[in-house]
């Protein structure tokens, strides 16, 4: 009888040990996720209703932080998990072309995809919620499943996704008809010095065969309208 009153009391000790464990652990990741949205929107004046004028998205691979703007003024910024090293977040400008429902249960409750033309890749909720904050993704952007769905009740096709980080070496010869990262390094550096006009999506087309002829003639080179070596390192890429 003994016994049993000892290994009773070890029982519902040990219960509560496991119970107190779970309570503090789950408590302890919503504390985080709180506090992490409240330092994340700190200085960001947020009225309670939705935005309503014209909207932008940032993503920043560095920070991994989702900025919204509502008419150019940032409006909330969401914690994410942006791509693994192997299988990095295309930087680029990107939009949304769709919106459903997450096509499985690891992308969370909400699917937004972008119109980038080497991949499938979009903003989309998650099963692996310890995951936000890090690199850990194939590619894709997650958000807690919270924030995923009211960014949905928010954003309409169409709206834009610029992905700022790191750019990818260029590595080949591009000309019209590639696609790919690499493209969109030589785009941006297009708009930068003024010789491209629209966004930089990553593939070579007639605009972009067209600015980089047009940098050429500027600067005396032949109009191949391909990243030879010459125009690289004028373009100092």
């Amino acid at each position: 009888m003994p016994f049993f009153c000892w290994n009773a009391k070890r029982a519902k000790n040990c219960f509560g040990i496991i119970i107190a464990t779970l309570f503090i652990m789950f408590g302890g990741i919503w504390l985080f996720e709180y506090m992490d949205a409240a330092a994340l929107n700190y200085s960001v004046s947020t009225p309670a209703k939705a935005p309503e004028g014209e909207m932008r998205l940032v993503i920043r691979i560095y920070d991994r932080v989702l900025e919204l703007y509502d008419n150019d003024k940032l409006f909330k910024r969401y914690r994410v998990a942006v791509g693994k090293q192997a299988t990095p977040t295309p930087v680029g400008e990107w939009n949304i072309v769709y919106k459903g429902w997450s096509p499985s249960e690891i992308m969370g409750t909400r699917w937004m995809g972008l119109d980038i033309s080497w991949g499938s890749y979009g903003i989309h909720g998650t099963s692996a919620p310890w995951s936000i904050g890090s690199f850990a993704s194939h590619g894709c952007i997650r958000m807690r499943n919270a924030d995923s769905e009211e960014l949905y009740g928010w954003v309409p096709i169409g709206t834009p996704v610029d992905i700022i980080g790191p750019k990818p070496k260029i590595a080949r010869m591009l000309r019209r008809g590639t696609a790919g990262p690499d493209v969109v390094v030589l785009q941006l550096k297009l708009v930068a010095l003024g010789y491209y006009q629209e966004r930089a999506k990553g593939v070579f087309g007639k605009d972009t065969e067209a600015a980089l002829r047009a940098f050429q003639r500027d600067n005396r080179l032949p109009e191949s309208g391909i990243t030879d070596e010459k125009t690289m390192n004028l373009l100092k890429l």
